[in-house]
């Protein structure tokens, strides 16, 4: 039996604009690290995650297979901060030893070598006293490879490519990759509070604020004692669908129905939904100052609905102080159903339920609601109190 040449499994790391951060790349690439540990705990390895120029690798246990490191490279490219994730092995730092790896791992690409597909070696040399040049390794697998197996050489478009990577004490030997989510790393941009609903367009607001830095919680408004849980439920899906990019998210449940009731015979039917939502909006900055978080979340898309025409968001922000995210604002429905099915949460929020909206849909809504109308409703049904009493109702859900 050939003993294999590629060594031992691993996973390499590729970060994104975290590189740019000049004085402050540090923290970030800490708290890039801690999420990543804190992901890995799932799958019960004893891995070694450290940190290299430019990148982080992830050493496996002795005896690991490539199935496992796959399994955590599949895992941590849901965690926000990373742009590429390659299955990797690690090799000798000795030129025979990477011929010989890289020709092992081009040899397991066998469809491709099979129909005689082009191939490129692309050779990154981080330690400067490995004998041979970046180009002069190149050279030396690839004609070992061409030798061995007849392949093409095409070097601007190759169908197939080896990436060798030179490190400080090892030799790093992949194929291909797993696409990141990019962004920045969940934490270092703070905490913001994310009013979910449970539709489309609230889940995907959460995952956009995740890749830019901020941990987000949730709070959702239920219709009960007027609908059904079945909100509840949907809510509760999509925040554990979330959770994988960021852990650790907590979600509470206002019972809303008693005060949209409230709302409903004030007798202002066209006022009825931008009141809802300011009253809304009170409740979640009332809640976020209880947890710390610096600002609410919305999935707001501009002119999507009547709420959202440009004069009705104006009316919502005036509500609170605290800054309210809009990270779909320019977004359309299309992109937006795009996104949601590209992170698994579209299927989720098609499901039926009872939504608190509809408790209070008008025939007609309002399309420029004035501030003042807005206040003298909130005045008879004293909203200030209203909001703390709604969020002192609230209750947890624990994933």
């Amino acid at each position: 039996m050939t003993m294999s040449a590629l060594g031992e499994p691993c996973v390499l790391l590729k970060l994104g604009e975290i590189v740019l951060k000049g004085k402050n790349r540090e923290l970030f690439e800490r708290r890039l690290i801690s999420n990543i540990r804190d992901a890995l705990q799932e799958l019960g390895l004893k891995l070694d995650v450290r940190r290299r120029h430019g990148v982080i690798a992830i050493f496996l246990p002795d005896g690991s297979s490539a199935e496992q490191a796959l399994a955590v490279a599949e895992r941590v490219a849901d965690v926000p901060g990373l742009v590429w994730i390659h299955p990797a092995w690690r090799v000798a730092k000795d030129p025979d030893a990477v011929l010989k790896a890289g020709v092992e791992l081009i040899g397991e690409r066998e469809e491709e070598v099979a129909r005689k597909a082009t191939f490129a070696v692309r050779s990154r040399r981080r330690d400067k006293r490995f004998p041979l040049r970046s180009n002069e390794l190149d050279r030396f697998v690839g004609g070992a490879i061409n030798d061995a197996y007849g392949l093409p050489v095409d070097l601007r478009k190759p169908e197939l490519t080896l990436s060798i990577e030179v490190d400080r004490d090892e030799v790093f030997v992949f194929t291909g990759g797993l696409p990141g989510q990019g962004g920045l790393p969940v934490g270092s941009s703070g905490r913001a509070l994310v009013l979910m609903s449970g539709g489309i367009d609230s889940p995907v607001a959460a995952y956009r604020m995740m890749r830019r830095g901020l941990h987000v919680d949730f709070l959702h408004f239920s219709g009960i004692p007027f609908t059904t849980s079945e909100s509840i439920y949907k809510a509760y899906a999509l925040v554990r669908k979330l959770d994988r990019f960021q852990g650790k998210s907590r979600l509470w449940v206002v019972p809303f129905g008693k005060a949209q009731q409230s709302i409903r015979n004030s007798g202002q039917d066209r006022l009825a939904v931008i009141a809802q939502r300011r009253l809304m909006l009170k409740t979640a900055e009332e809640v976020a100052h209880r947890i710390r978080a610096a600002a609410l979340v919305t999935g707001d898309a501009l002119g999507q609905v009547s709420s959202q025409t440009l004069t009705n968001i104006t009316a919502q922000d005036h509500a609170v102080e605290l800054p309210i995210l809009r990270p779909l604002v320019g977004w359309d429905k299309t992109e937006i159903m795009a996104e949601a099915r590209r992170i698994g949460t579209l299927e989720i929020s098609e499901l039926p339920d009872e939504d608190c909206c509809s408790l209070l849909a008008p025939k007609r809504a309002e399309t420029r609601a004035k501030i003042e109308d807005l206040k003298q409703i909130e005045k008879r049904l004293d909203a200030e109190e209203l909001a703390v009493q709604l969020a002192d109702s609230i209750q947890e859900y624990t994933l």
